[in-house]
């Protein structure tokens, strides 16, 4: 089958700028606010920081029960497309409660850094979070990507403006940290209710029961996945130091930031890859891989070479320690992000349980590797051992999407033609001035 149109392509391509371009003012505030938050708390106290959050945002992930897999599945029949919504509210909120109170019992008898109260502090927010995860499904499926961009920016703003705040006055401490975090994450469920607008608040059952399980039979793979990526951090934290995890955490953050771009190419086409026929999906999935493919190498490799100044300078000497895990995670970043686009075409597919055996088993792999190499090589130890693991899980993946579609390795390449899909809204937007100007010189 050919590609898409030009047109569709150019609109596509539109559509993803404008969310990389909110992406990027997303960015530059929440980088301010890491590397004031580094620079005040320091290794150590940024290392607590880290695993409280990590443990709530594991506890979202719990929460949601992998409901945005069902809402792909069941979305292109359009009499279910509003009680999806509602579904994805009062489910979000229930079983993310569950999850929080299962989380705040597991630290209240084991007991963890940093104290009960930021624990419960953090944990309160979780069934907001898990809810606004099934809304923000629904936003994107509905191709409403503006509403959530400009969303995204505000809820940013909502972060990084208090700790900036706190530290311009000299009060910046993890306490006050980790209650920002949490309006961060309990605002946007508020702008996201309004923006979904559920017609009532009445659970449809049945549907419920069919989301619930398919969802379940997606859910242990998801939240594997999840673990997957973060399970080095509590790893880190008990088999070296919080000031370990300090610096590990802020190579994770620096790397990540190269995901943003992929992420929005992957979240722009998931409406397409839902809603089209199989068999138009795959080419739609494929030239999203290639995307995908193109901009990681790209801005890892730019990322990596910056990587031996750029650290020092913008969180300070402290942290130079990052540089190395940095480097060592950096094939994995481009592994991991290859994934996404690959598992939301899979998810069409209806094979939730050879996803999941994948997941967990290289959720196994990874810990079993971090608990050898993590006391021989500390932070650059978990990182080789998350380059291994991604890749593996890529390849893997890769194998699964040509065997299961039959597309050939050669259509999943990138092309001349997708480089010139990504510089083409830049080069528009370059242009556009100087065709201003000119017209009015004439």
């Amino acid at each position: 089958m050919p590609d898409r149109s030009p047109q569709d392509t150019t609109s596509s391509a539109a559509v993803a700028f404008r969310a990389l371009a909110t992406r990027g003012v997303r960015l530059a505030l929440e980088t301010a606010t890491g590397v004031l938050i580094a620079r005040t708390l320091q290794p150590e106290g940024r290392g607590v920081y880290a695993v409280i959050t990590t443990a709530a945002y594991a506890a979202i992930v719990v929460g949601h029960l992998s409901l945005e897999k069902s809402q792909i599945t069941l979305w292109s029949d359009r009499s279910r497309q509003q009680p999806l919504a509602t579904n994805g509210l009062i489910l979000g909120l229930v079983l993310g409660s569950l999850a929080a109170l299962g989380a705040l019992g597991l630290v209240a008898v084991n007991g963890s850094p940093g104290g009960f109260a930021l624990w419960a502090t953090a944990l309160s927010v979780v069934p907001l979070g898990a809810a606004t995860v099934n809304l923000n499904g629904i936003l994107t499926l509905r191709s409403r990507m503006d509403v959530v961009n400009r969303w995204s920016l505000l809820t940013a703003l909502v972060w990084c403006l208090p700790v900036v705040a706190l530290a311009a006055t000299g009060r910046l401490t993890i306490g006050g940290v980790i209650v920002c975090w949490a309006i961060a994450i309990a605002l946007p469920f508020l702008l996201v209710v309004g923006g979904v607008r559920p017609a009532s608040l009445r659970v449809d059952r049945a549907l419920a029961r069919r989301q619930l399980g398919l969802s379940g039979r997606y859910h242990v793979g998801w939240v594997a996945l999840y673990l997957l990526v973060v399970v080095d951090v509590p790893l880190l934290g008990a088999l070296d130091s919080p000031a370990t995890v300090g610096v590990y955490t802020v190579a994770v953050t620096v790397m990540t930031l190269t995901r943003i771009p992929c992420e929005t190419v992957a979240q722009v086409v998931l409406p397409q890859q839902a809603a089209s026929e199989v068999e138009e999906a795959k080419h739609i999935t494929a030239r999203a891989f290639r995307l995908v493919f193109l901009l990681s190498f790209v801005l890892v490799a730019g990322l990596a070479v910056c990587a031996p100044w750029l650290i020092p300078l913008v969180y300070g000497r402290s942290f130079a320690g990052a540089v190395a895990p940095l480097l060592a995670l950096a094939p994995g970043t481009v592994a991991l992000m290859l994934i996404r686009p690959l598992e939301q075409h899979l998810v069409r597919l209806a094979r939730p349980m050879t996803m999941t055996y994948v997941s967990i088993g290289a959720l196994c792999a990874n810990v079993l590797l971090n608990l050898v190499m993590i006391p021989r090589w500390g932070a650059v130890g978990a990182a080789l051992t998350s380059t291994f693991t991604y890749s593996a899980m890529a390849a893997v993946e890769l194998f699964r999407f040509t065997r299961a579609t039959g597309v050939p390795l050669s259509a999943l390449v990138p092309r001349v033609a997708d480089v010139r899909v990504v510089l083409r809204p830049v080069m528009r937007n370059r242009e556009s001035p100087k065709r201003e100007s000119l017209r009015q010189t004439r």
